[in-house]
């Protein structure tokens, strides 16, 4: 059963930067496509970015691309979401997401909240203008 840890949460300055990680453990890291989300204050849960398993590639949300970088330490079996340039709207709850997936699998739509079976507990960041 796969698990999630976050951390590296907590307040920063708008234009700061902060680290969020994300460790997974209970199954094989290297087969899952790991995802981050955020959820601000009465707003629905967003994508914010995903590395693949196979390749390495990495995807953003609009809203934070260019400020926000996505890695996966194989070895440390965890997932880090780099953001700089921070802004107040960044404020949110975020969440690191699993899905494991199969090397000639199928697409799916990796924005959707549904297609990851495994979610961390959530970090929160305030970004204070």
């Amino acid at each position: 059963q796969v698990q999630l840890v976050e951390s590296g949460g907590g307040v920063a300055q708008a234009g700061g930067s902060l680290r969020l990680s994300c460790k997974f453990s209970g199954a094989t890291f290297g087969d899952y496509a790991m995802a981050w989300f955020r959820q601000a204050p009465a707003k629905e849960r967003e994508f914010v970015g995903i590395v693949r398993p196979f390749g390495g590639d990495t995807l953003y949300a609009d809203s934070v691309k260019g400020r926000s970088t996505i890695s996966r330490e194989r070895a440390k079996y965890t997932v880090n979401l780099q953001m700089n340039s921070l802004r107040p709207e960044d404020t949110a709850v975020y969440y690191c997401a699993a899905r494991r997936e199969q090397l000639f699998g199928g697409s799916y739509d990796y924005r959707s909240q549904s297609a990851y079976n495994a979610w961390g507990q959530g970090a929160q960041v305030t970004v204070s203008s």
